[in-house]
Order: C-alpha cells, then structure tokens, then sequence
C-alpha cells in the first residue's frame, strides 16, 4: 500500500504557508536504484527539513507518476522530531492514520467561536458557490472582486482531494482575497477548522464575516470514468448544506473545450450528476453569455436536461479575462491554462460573478 523509502535531504528548494519543499537522494531497496526527487515536507506534522537530515518517505506518488501530487511525502524527520505542542482542542483530523493530527475546530467546547456557531440559526441568504475542483477557487475570487471590490470571501474547503490545506500554493497566493479559510471534515489546516460543511459555512458567516462562501475540494480530484465514483459528487451535497442553512445555492458549471474526454466536453458529466442527481435543494446556475460556437448546441442541450428545480441565470462575462489574467496565480486545470480552456476559466468566474450580484443586493440578481 505504501512505498516507503529513507532519503537524505540534499537542498531546500524554498516553499510556501505550512510547506517546506526540497530536493532528496532517496535510498536503494533491494532490486531497484537509488533516485533522486522533489520531496515535501508539512511543518506542523513533522517539522522544518534541513539540508543533510535523514527522512522517512512515502514515494506513492513517484512511483505511480502522480501530477497533482507528485512529491515524496515527508513520513518523518526521524532524528530530529518536532516538540510536542500542547493546547487546546481535540477534534481528530485524518482519524486513524498514522498522520492523524489534533485540531481545534470552531465548534467544539473549547473553542472561543462555539458560541457564535451554535447561535447562528441560518445563512441569511448568503451566497454559496459550489465547485467541483480546486482549481475554481481563483477564478471564482476574480469574478466575485471585479464585479464588487470589496466583497469578504471564504473558503470552505472539502475533502475530496488534499487533506492538508498546505499543499495548495493557490491559497497562499490568494491569502489576501481571503476572509478566511475553512477546512470541513477530514481536511485541516486551514484558519478555521469544522467537523463538516455545515458548521463551515456557518463559521466562515460568523467568525470570518463572509459575504460569500466558495465550497469545493483541495487540489486533487479523484474520478474514476463512473457516473458516480468521482469525488465532485460532494458538490452536489454543499448545495445541500447551503439550501438547509439558509444560503443562497450557486452551482458552478465544469465547462470544458479543451478536454479530449468525451464526458468532460461541454458541460462535464461531475456538473450534471451532482446538479443533476445529488442536489436536491434548488440553485442558481450561471452561465456565460457567451459560449464556443462549436459548443454553444451541446451546452444548451445539456442545460436543458437539468432538472427544473434549478434557475439558470445567464451572465455577462465582459472584462472576466482579464480579471484573471490579474490574478496572482497561474491558472491551470488539468494541466490545461486560460489559452486552451478558456470556457472553463469564464464559467467559473461567471460564477463568482453572479454570487457578487447577489450579495450585493440580497434575494435578487440580474436577469
């Protein structure tokens, strides 16, 4: 199940918020060569790598070619283990694995929100956008603060993929356009930690002071080729958890032109099987006003076959581009960039769009 392999630490490469990223000499086992790679390090589980130190790996990732994460993970820093750290909180995240890490979540006795949590009795309409992957997050944020500067938004971060908030360079890069950010569940690391979407989405309202909550998976989606073994199905369940509370459902369209899989082209089979089947509570739908000519009969047709519960709102996408084009990261998905996916960057940001129209003039938005 594990591939574990010792290493030497030859140099640190630098890192981000709660990572330490380096190159490692990874040591031979019997019947194979000795390697070198990039390895990553989370500093609150294990400390800090230095040059020279002695690690105990988790190659998973190497040896089956991972993109998203293709790192040795830091197992252990065996001869020189962090100190203990003693405080409040016992929320168990990554319950029962080895890694298993004690966290404070907002509502849990010792934590000075529960108060505040457990007073809030709804969203009061607060617009949530669901997202099926990570990298929506961004383009999200741009169409939200070109449409209204000043707009507070959260995270609220799911576990479907990344565990760790670390891992994820865009949430270091786009610290300042956040409010907070919200690990639900499994996931941790984040500003604020909740044992599920629910107390998350009430946190990032009462302890972030959120105007809008973006929802979706740290980075690394898994899917399987199946109509419902893909984690993106938890997206239809986050429109759920917003409806019940009180929010105000935006469900982000995965639109693809330049995926060569035919159940990601047009609208991706994750958009319609979490809109289509597991949401049961209605949602806003944004669509971009414009579409690939080529695309434009598929998407209607699809659109079409999203049950009636749903509003489909279409948005104007002028100027979105370059809001994204401003934005601090690099946009990929996929491995593919604002150059050769356009339409699924601009149906996110159209997304963040709508919930800007909406927290700004709350129970309406534009026709």
């Amino acid at each position: 199940m594990i591939r574990w392999r010792y290493g030497t630490v030859r140099a640190v490469r630098g890192g981000w918020s709660g990572c330490t990223e380096f190159e490692v000499d990874v040591e031979a086992r019997e019947g194979e060569e000795a390697f070198s790679c990039r390895g990553l390090a989370y500093d609150e589980l294990v400390g800090v790598p230095e040059e020279g130190d002695r690690v105990l790996l988790n190659c998973n990732a190497i040896a089956k070619g991972l993109g998203t994460g293709g790192y040795a993970l830091v197992v252990a820093v065996p001869e020189r283990l962090p100190a203990d750290v003693d405080g409040p909180g016992h929320i168990v995240k990554a319950r029962y694995t080895p890694m298993q890490a004690m966290r404070l979540a907002v509502d849990e006795d010792d934590s000075p929100h529960r108060a505040a949590v457990e007073a809030c009795e709804d969203l009061e309409g607060m617009p949530v956008v669901v997202a099926d992957l990570h990298s929506a997050l961004a383009p999200i944020l741009a169409g939200v603060h070109a449409t209204v500067p000043g707009a507070k938004v959260a995270y609220v971060m799911t576990d479907g993929g990344s565990l760790p908030a670390w891992f994820s360079r865009q949430l270091d890069l786009l610290s300042d356009r956040l409010c907070t950010v919200v690990t639900a569940g499994q996931c941790f690391g984040g500003d604020l930690e909740a044992t599920n979407v629910h107390n998350a989405l009430i946190a990032a309202k009462v302890v972030g002071g959120a105007d809008i909550a973006v929802v979706a998976q740290g980075p690394g989606n898994l899917g399987t080729g199946t109509v419902w073994g893909f984690s993106g199905t938890a997206a239809g369940e986050a429109v759920n958890a917003a409806a019940v509370l009180g929010g105000r459902p935006v469900a982000s369209l995965r639109i693809s032109e330049g995926d060569a899989r035919e159940r990601h082209r047009g609208i991706s089979h994750h958009s319609m099987t979490a809109y289509g089947k597991v949401a049961l509570a209605s949602a806003d739908v944004p669509v971009p006003d414009e579409l690939p000519a080529e695309l434009e009969g598929r998407i209607a047709a699809q659109l079409a076959e999203l049950p009636e519960r749903h509003r489909q709102v279409r948005v104007d996408s002028s100027g979105l581009v370059e809001a994204m084009e401003a934005l601090p990261v690099r946009l990929s998905t996929m491995g593919r960039g604002l150059d050769s996916d356009r339409v699924y960057f601009v149906a996110e940001a159209v997304a963040g769009r709508h919930a800007a129209f909406l927290a700004k003039r709350p129970g309406s938005a534009p026709s």
